[in-house]
């Protein structure tokens, strides 16, 4: 090795991303055989792994960017609705609570849209003690007469769900109403059988990862129609919003550098947040005057400070809301805090239309780094060294267990996952020379 290899080594090494550098010397030719590369990055920064193979997979797979981007630009009422159009009589729609989620309401307007009366159509029923026989007989109105069925928290009730399994093999054999529909609702939990998550089709509203994805989630909650109608200081007001919502969900990735406390910030917050701006705005409309420190007080001590319990974290959330919410805000105003130098932006946008603020996200933003935190760019390297041990122990987990099953045939699906994998780095690596790795 050269001489001067070592501070070259150490130089890459010390990059933020280095992923996207070249390795020093002739290792440079790794760009040309990324998965290559990608050992090398395993090996000495193991921490840029997970983002390193999102690269990977963005310029391996054809359309690789669908499989690595969640859809952040469909509200969840959008999604659940494609869900109701993928169901059958005998496909329960499920929902795997989190915190601040309201499924109910979304069915409810979904049963609007469908042109159903929710109030004679959809029967809720809250599974406890007693609950199961209202629930079986919930059940059997909704099957003969096309109605629709909730059962909420069926993970109180594990017992009361091997016996609704057999009465949805006893529906499928009968023959449903063609408009029947059975929505389930519960907990994370360990207890419900395999064969109501096998036929059902399970929904769930976690915030994605990342800021941008996150943005654009955000940006969901309003209507596009509604959203289009207001005024432009509420529309950059929103926007500002978002972008808080954003930052303080995903400082939870950081552990206790981003919250001493994983608190449950959700999409409910920021709807009530919008709320209470619209009708701030307009009993302050004649004056056009916008009430700051209302807005500051309700947003960072009711709204999400009616989350936070420590004083800490309660003053980073007051000292945010302080350096967004101002008159600044409608002049362009930097939303990251701490830039100055580091050659990285993000402006407010002037009022725009719905699908603008869409398209000016996923273009203007750039590429997340606890720097859009206001956090040392090292903030990071815990998470994602632990996100890479993780997803190496699944992997590990993916090979066979003793050396007389992969002798013996192996497991099929196993070897198929192979093959795939195989076939994917044969063709990369055939197609190295077209693609611009830079």
């Amino acid at each position: 090795m050269e001489k001067d290899a070592p501070p070259r080594f150490r130089d890459w090494y010390n990059e933020l991303t280095p992923e996207n550098e070249k390795l020093p010397l002739e290792w440079k030719k790794l760009d040309q055989t990324y998965f290559q590369k990608m050992l090398v990055i395993r090996c000495l920064r193991p921490d840029r792994m997970t983002v390193a193979l999102e690269n990977f997979v963005r310029r391996s797979l054809p359309n690789g960017d669908s499989y690595v981007d969640c859809d952040s630009t469909s509200s969840f009422l959008q999604v659940l609705q494609s869900a109701f159009d993928d169901s059958l009589p005998i496909t329960p729609i499920y929902f795997i609570l989190s915190p601040g989620a309201n499924p109910v309401e979304f069915v409810e307007k979904m049963a609007r849209a469908n042109g159903k009366d929710p109030n004679k159509m959809l029967h809720t029923v809250a599974l406890g003690q007693g609950q199961d026989v209202i629930a079986f007989n919930k059940l059997e109105i909704g099957h003969k007469e096309g109605h629709w069925v909730m059962l909420q928290n069926v993970h109180l009730m594990p017992s009361f769900l091997f016996d609704l399994e057999k009465k949805l093999d006893v529906y499928a054999l009968e023959g449903s109403h063609a408009e029947f529909r059975l929505f389930l609702t519960s907990d994370p939990s360990k207890q419900i059988p395999v064969g109501i998550l096998e036929r059902s089709i399970k929904l769930t509203n976690e915030p994605p990862q990342g800021l941008q994805a996150n943005m654009l989630r955000a940006l969901t909650t309003f209507p596009p129609d509604e959203f289009n109608d207001k005024e432009g200081k509420i529309k950059t007001i929103l926007f500002a919003l978002c972008y808080f919502h954003s930052v303080m969900i995903e400082r939870r990735k950081f552990g206790p550098k981003g919250w001493n406390m994983m608190y449950p910030f959700s999409a409910g917050d920021l709807r009530d947040s919008s709320t209470v701006l619209q009708n701030y705005m307009e009993l302050n409309g004649a004056s056009g005057k916008i009430p700051w420190d209302d807005l500051k007080y309700i947003f960072g001590e009711i709204m999400y400070g009616g989350h936070i319990v420590n004083d800490l974290d309660r003053r980073y959330c007051e000292c945010t809301l302080e350096v967004l919410m101002g008159d600044h805000l409608m002049d362009e105003a930097e939303l990251f805090p701490f830039i100055e130098g580091k050659n990285i932006s993000f402006k407010t946008p002037p009022p725009l239309a719905y699908d603008k603020y869409n398209e000016y996200i996923q273009e203007e933003m750039p590429g997340e780094t606890p720097v859009m935190f206001g956090m040392h760019p090292n903030a990071e390297i815990d998470f994602r060294t632990t996100q890479c041990g993780k997803l190496f122990g699944t992997l590990n987990e993916l090979q066979p267990k003793d050396s007389s099953m992969a002798e013996g045939g192996g497991n099929p699906v196993q070897d198929k996952v192979m093959e795939f994998m195989r076939r994917v780095f044969d063709e990369a690596q055939l197609d190295a020379n077209k693609l611009n790795w830079d």
